[in-house]
């Protein structure tokens, strides 16, 4: 059986975890958009390899769901180590960290995802770690406590984060390469979307991959997610093909609308729109207005908004744009508003 072969038939008996596990790219060969930040890693890896060392420190920012994880088993795979995962609020005491970086073998890959929640007591023990291989524990307390000196392999630290700035300055120095993932042009989710399709044995048109990725939100995880509802709502609705029409009229199903604007996107303009005139207003009051946390606010719904004009963030506020206000069909407050309309 061809080698292709077996992964389709793999996937087809596979979970559904272990089949989006199974869409990560694992080369950078395989791996679409984000051009720079994978030519860098790429030179790192060359370079790292040359010289029998491990990889330097490297920090990945950016939105979510738009690679951070598997960029880190990609240069797992490059580099031949293992990939360890954990998260930052999960490193809650020194101790926690000592048993991961302890358990590392010379040159593996240490993937810390939400680094800018780590505990700053622990961020202290990690700065030892990362420049001299070394960690020093406080054992017992009082008269008896003493410091015990770790010694540890060299390995490599892979931060992802998507609030860069709550990183504390001598962290994120300690990064050798600090690099920003950004959000996906249609047509490089296009590929992504294709690409996927394939392993899944989905029979899918071109237009209809186009769609999916109009309405995805700029981010391959978001792609894949629509992909596997299509999946449904064509072998439920039609014959099993993806065309643009069923791809279509499924994420209407999901109230995607052409832009990749969701429900809540939608209340949260409308909201800003009729219930305070446009702006500007906190986001606090918008969140009690919707019945929804700030913090979902800030993180899942804003950035897409702000990125693509529907919504301004001033210091006194978030303000309805032009666009927003004729994208929800709605008049502009001026006659400047109406005149610039949706682009």
């Amino acid at each position: 059986m061809h080698p292709a072969d077996k992964g389709v038939e793999f996937l087809n008996k596979a979970s559904d975890s272990t089949i989006d596990a199974a869409l990560r790219p694992p080369s950078f060969r395989d791996f679409t958009g984000q051009t720079k930040t994978v030519e860098r890693l790429v030179i790192m890896v060359g370079a790292a390899k040359a010289r029998s060392q491990a990889l330097k420190h490297i920090l990945l920012s950016g939105p979510p769901g738009l690679g951070k994880t598997t960029l880190a088993f990609i240069l797992g795979h490059e580099m031949g180590k293992n990939v360890r995962i954990t998260s930052g609020p999960v490193i809650e005491k020194p101790s926690d960290l000592a048993g991961l970086l302890t358990n590392l073998e010379e040159g593996d890959i240490l993937f810390i995802d939400e680094i800018h929640r780590i505990n700053k007591n622990v961020e202290e023990y990690l700065y030892s770690a990362m420049e001299d291989f070394r960690i020093d524990i406080m054992i017992d307390q009082g008269p008896n406590a003493r410091s015990v000196r770790l010694s540890i392999p060299s390995f490599t630290l892979i931060g992802a984060t998507t609030r860069t700035g709550l990183l504390s300055a001598p962290l994120r120095s300690r990064f050798t390469l600090q690099t920003r993932l950004d959000h996906y042009g249609v047509q490089d989710l296009t590929h992504i979307i294709l690409r996927s399709a394939n392993l899944l044995n989905l029979s899918i048109e071109l237009p209809g991959a186009q769609e999916i990725a109009a309405r995805a939100r700029g981010t391959p995880r978001i792609a894949n997610n629509l992909i596997h509802f299509v999946r449904d709502y064509a072998q439920q609705r039609a014959d099993g093909k993806i065309t643009q029409e069923i791809a279509a009229a499924a994420l209407e199903l999901l109230e995607i609308d052409a832009q990749g604007l969701d429900e809540m996107d939608k209340r949260i303009l409308l909201t800003i729109a009729q219930n305070f005139n446009g702006g500007p207003v906190g986001i606090s009051t918008i969140a009690i207005a919707v019945s929804e946390e700030a913090n979902t606010l800030e993180e899942v719904h804003e950035p897409y908004l702000i990125q693509e004009g529907f919504l301004q963030r001033t210091s006194q506020g978030r303000i309805l744009t032009p666009k927003g206000y004729y994208c929800l069909g709605l008049k502009a407050n001026t006659k400047e508003q109406l005149e610039l309309g949706c682009s």
